[in-house]
């Protein structure tokens, strides 16, 4: 019994390869998860190399407190730990990019007037830097965060996260009273404390396998979603007439990180659940205890009573656990589900075509250097448009009534969008040619520049839609890309170098709000174009480039087959 069902397990740790071997158990179970993998890159996190189980290296060493099981957890304490961090995760994961419904909130409270003497375009210029510090952070982070989380857990990481809300709330509640630019030091720490709480309940999708791409869809979509609390709060200020301030408000929000550290210490796991690969690399551990292990002398042919016994003890304990992880698996979904992911990724066209290479001779390539340029551009772009939209749109329409309106549909449906946007966009990375991904994000992204910069209230609308659309698509694109064409083995290395280089890139935000503001007088047309050019450039190349390497290496893949055919 035991031996069959390590067996039915084995059947999804192996599959058949186009040459007819078989694919290391390493390769055949990133067929399993690269779907899960690629929903949880959410906006901004590159994960670390370690925390996935396809590049568990065999040198590593484990990490503060071992790993679990969810097989060793109830099952209604399992649900319960997804219901309150989806919750919190609404709360805390991406607040600071609700900031363009935020903005004019701290403009009314006199943030910065003091500062720039009441002057507007000073006042705009620290809110946007403000806004831009926090977005840098909020990426790069995402490398130590990922470090500290291996090392010691997703308690420590969820309640540092938790204190850095709990700093950043205290701060922007008082940024007026204190010698330092407290605005500024506060948003950066709700920033910091977004993605700790965040990453560190991405280990929860292991809490139930079978359902690990629900579980990080509902994660991811309360990632956007929660961009929507400020435009919340901003509703309530107007509606009491500048009464509940922003002071009030977040010392109000200090609940938020109380409650998170009062769970990471109650309901939610210390460790992080193990991953599928863990738990069938604990079965075939020798030191579990397997009964079939051949004896390596003639002593253990004469076992006495007793340690038959304790034989038979450790066989029974290993088919329970056996039977155990079978049932929160589902051996039989899983091999479905790695034979649509190995078509999945034959249909990509670019699956595998760098990961024979190592980490720098992979970010010497143009495959890393032409989608790292893109994202350079879109990463400012797309950050740039939510911190300007209301100015922009003030000085393409001459009205400040509808830019306000814009804004207000801004606010509303970038969450929307991102929580829309989930099932369509696993449909297209599934469905369709790395090269026509790319080239639907080129044609997007070039159709958002010019409907940005047109003087019609239709456009307007269409633009906003079409960017909070975008957004996800794009963030999750670029992963996607990184995972078929470097690998999981290299991937916290190259996609968290690629949102790093792109995270410090936007400090040229605060060049692009000095050409707004200065240099084109208010104009921001100008600024949008240049944008655009650099896009549309550097992805008409990026797409040329992987389109000419897929029909070369189709080119060489029917030569061969028709070489093997007539020998």
């Amino acid at each position: 019994m035991s031996l069959h069902r390590v067996g039915s397990l084995e059947t999804f740790l192996s599959i058949r390869s186009e040459d007819g071997g078989r694919l290391s158990r390493r390769d055949s179970l990133s067929s399993l998860v690269s779907a899960s993998d690629r929903a949880r890159k959410l906006s901004f996190n590159p994960l670390p190399e370690s925390w996935d189980p396809i590049f568990a290296r065999d040198d590593a060493q484990p990490h503060l407190g071992q790993s679990v099981g969810a097989f060793e957890v109830p099952k209604w304490k399992r649900i319960l730990q997804v219901v309150v961090t989806v919750i919190y995760c609404f709360f805390a994961a991406g607040v600071v990019f609700g900031y363009a419904a935020l903005k004019p909130v701290l403009k009314k409270e006199g943030a910065y007037h003091d500062v720039c003497d009441g002057e507007d375009t000073c006042v705009e210029i620290h809110l946007n830097l403000m806004f831009t510090v926090a977005a840098v952070s909020t990426n790069v982070a995402a490398l130590p965060i990922g470090a500290i989380l291996d090392n010691f857990g997703p308690r420590l990481c969820g309640s540092l996260g938790a204190i850095f809300l709990a700093i950043g709330a205290l701060l922007m509640s008082f940024a007026q009273r204190v010698p330092f630019d407290g605005f500024l030091v506060g948003y950066l720490f709700l920033a910091l404390g977004g993605p700790f709480t965040y990453i560190s309940s991405f280990q929860l999708s292991n809490a139930f396998p079978q359902n690990s791409g629900l579980i990080l869809a509902l994660l991811t979509g309360a990632f956007d979603a929660s961009s929507a609390l400020f435009l919340v709060y901003r509703v309530v200020f107007e509606s009491t007439g500048g009464a509940f301030g922003h002071q009030k408000f977040f010392l109000v929000y200090l609940l938020v990180p109380a409650v998170i550290l009062i769970l990471q210490f109650t309901i939610l796991p210390a460790q992080s659940y193990k991953t599928v690969g863990e738990m069938i690399e604990d079965i075939q551990d020798p030191e579990f205890g397997n009964p079939y292990a051949p004896s390596e002398n003639a002593v253990d042919d004469q076992l006495d009573e007793q340690t038959a016994l304790l034989r038979e003890e450790q066989q029974e304990h290993r088919e329970v656990v056996v039977q155990e992880i079978e049932e929160l698996i589902g051996s039989t979904k899983a091999d479905k589900q790695a034979q649509r992911e190995e078509k999945k990724n034959e249909r990509s066209g670019v699956w595998g075509v760098m990961h024979n290479y190592n980490a720098w001779q992979q970010i010497k390539s143009w495959w890393f250097w032409l989608i790292c340029l893109f994202t350079v551009v879109q990463m400012t772009r797309i950050n740039y448009f939510v911190a300007t939209v209301r100015p922009q749109y003030e000085a393409i329409f001459h009205s400040g009534d509808k830019a306000v309106e814009v804004n207000n549909f801004f606010d509303l449906a970038l969450p929307l969008g991102g929580l829309i946007s989930i099932p369509f966009i696993g449909h297209i990375l599934d469905h369709f040619t790395t090269v026509t991904v790319l080239t639907t994000l080129v044609s997007v992204a070039t159709a958002i520049g010019i409907l940005g910069v047109l003087p019609y209230m239709w456009a307007a609308y269409l633009n906003v839609c079409l960017f909070c659309l975008y957004r996800p698509f794009y963030y999750t694109a670029v992963s996607d890309y990184s995972a078929k064409v470097f690998g999981f083995r290299t991937f916290g290395t190259v996609y968290g170098t690629i949102i790093c280089l792109s995270g410090l890139f936007n400090f040229s935000q605060s060049g692009l709000d000095f050409l707004f503001h200065v240099v084109f007088r208010g104009d921001p047309v100008p600024v949008n174009l240049i944008l655009l050019s650099l896009g549309l450039s550097i992805g008409v190349a990026l797409v040329s480039y992987v389109g000419w390497n897929v029909r070369k290496t189709q080119k060489k893949t029917l030569a061969r087959e028709a070489e093997l055919g007539t020998s």
